[in-house]
């Protein structure tokens, strides 16, 4: 994300992502108040989403009151698209809310009194014709906090029925086995003596955890979504059943700590969730920014802060770092490193990669719109172990597949010069018809309908 979203929560930022198909779904060439809201409603973890919810506001409702008001594009746009002026004043109208209310992030709750306090976009009318206003929103925004502190209120199948919330770390993080539940990870294929050591770490007594180390690419973060995936089936021991597998971003953490203390005060925050909950594992990606996050100005530094919560057992853990990292952050700090096991993560071998491509393709598939062969995926993981020596399996063999799909879905969405050109003279034989009906040239009215039948 561009630098001026960097205060922005993992589900804020998350809704724009949505916004942002939400447009191509559409095939509009901007993204609007209306994407945005879009956006709101289906990031179904975030608050607006649960606001918007209270209040009656569905998905298929907005999408309906979308494509009547505006309605669709004629063609899918291949260039990058931008936010409008009035959706560009709706994101200052967010930062400017959590300004006020002294909050370090902003979420998707902010998001949503940014449309409501922009008043004249499209998403603001959607929202009026559906009975919401800005008083109704302030009031259900101001009592969602408070439901989730009480702990009331249902738990998904995926989540330990321990009557514990984690606002904190639900705005900071993204729980990976809800992902699972909406089926929103891609299918992980192979790794299973990985996933089968990290279980048996997360299941030990003391120093329960892993660390996963191994190259950019490899597939690391590919192995903690399956042990979600696995947690959300009941694929796993008793020990993890019922588990959240919860990864936090560090730099979503560092995001707006401006004076000496915020930082520590939000870690401890979440680390008091973790804690009473009791429920959670939680994953590090790139552990190594760990040591030295948050410490200007003299401040303790993440590991420092996490250091004695994982030796006493109150928070469990799953590291990710290269082989390079480790070396340099983790061993040179020995009580860190003696807190997480290692789990030594290599490159998969052509076999393996093209079984991989295989179980993410239909994903490919539905979103590029088309086939891909087996003799594609085989010839995308041949080519690039050969000429792409500088990164690593599988992930170059899947952004080959990625890229050659874009490809292809561009230049079919484009029109053939000569198909441009009939279309254009066919606009133009229609514009001398409709002139010579006004005129009452009938016979020569007639002669262009001839010529508009032929170009059809």
């Amino acid at each position: 994300m561009p630098g001026r979203f960097e205060k922005f929560s993992e589900r804020a930022r998350r809704v724009l992502s949505l916004a942002q198909e939400e447009a191509q779904r559409f095939n509009h060439n901007y993204i609007g108040t209306e994407h945005i809201l879009l956006g709101l409603v289906r990031e179904t973890e975030g608050s607006a989403a649960k606001v918007l919810s209270n209040l009656n506001v569905e998905l298929t409702k907005v999408r309906s009151a979308v494509e009547f008001i505006i309605g669709r594009g004629e063609r899918p746009s291949s260039s990058e698209i931008g936010l409008t002026p009035r959706a560009k004043k709706v994101i200052e109208l967010a930062v400017d809310e959590a300004r006020r209310l002294n909050h370090h992030y902003i979420g998707t709750n902010h998001l949503l009194i940014g449309l409501m306090r922009e008043g004249e976009g499209v998403a603001a009318g959607v929202l009026e014709s559906l009975g919401v206003s800005l008083d109704k929103v302030r009031a259900e925004t101001a009592r969602i906090p408070e439901q989730s502190a009480q702990g009331g209120g249902q738990q998904g199948g995926g989540k330990a029925q321990t009557g514990t919330r984690t606002p904190t770390l639900d705005e900071l993080g993204v729980d990976l086995t809800e992902w699972a539940r909406q089926g929103k990870l891609d299918p992980v294929v192979g790794r299973e003596d990985e996933v089968q050591r990290v279980v048996q770490i997360l299941s030990r007594r003391t120093k329960n955890n892993p660390v996963l180390i191994g190259e950019p690419g490899v597939g690391k973060t590919a192995i903690v979504e399956k042990l979600a995936q696995m947690v959300e089936s009941g694929d796993v021991p008793p020990t993890l059943t019922g588990k959240r597998v919860v990864t936090l971003d560090m730099a979503s953490l560092v995001a707006g700590t401006k004076y000496r203390g915020e930082f520590e005060e939000r870690l401890k925050k979440v680390i008091n969730e973790l804690r009473q909950s009791g429920n959670c594992v939680l994953f590090i990606d790139e552990m190594h920014t760990m040591v030295g996050a948050g410490a200007a100005e003299g401040a303790v530094d993440a590991a420092n802060i996490l250091k004695p919560a994982l030796a006493r057992g109150e928070v469990q853990a799953i590291g990710a770092t290269t082989l390079d990292d480790y070396r340099k952050y983790v061993e040179r700090d020995p009580a860190l490193e003696r807190r997480f096991q290692p789990v030594m993560v290599d490159p998969p071998d052509i076999t393996a990669t093209v079984d991989i491509l295989r179980g993410i393709k239909g994903k490919y598939e539905e979103h590029h719109g088309l086939a891909i062969t087996d003799e594609a995926l085989r010839a995308a993981a041949s080519l690039a172990l050969r000429y792409i020596p500088d990164r690593h399996m599988p992930d170059k063999a899947i952004d080959l597949i990625d890229e050659a799909a874009s490809r292809v879905r561009i230049k079919n969405s484009v029109q053939p010069k000569e198909l441009k050109e009939t279309s254009k003279e066919l606009d133009s034989v229609r514009a001398d018809k409709n002139d010579a009906i006004s005129n009452q040239q009938y016979e020569r009215a007639a002669e262009l309908r001839d010529s508009e039948m032929k170009l059809s």
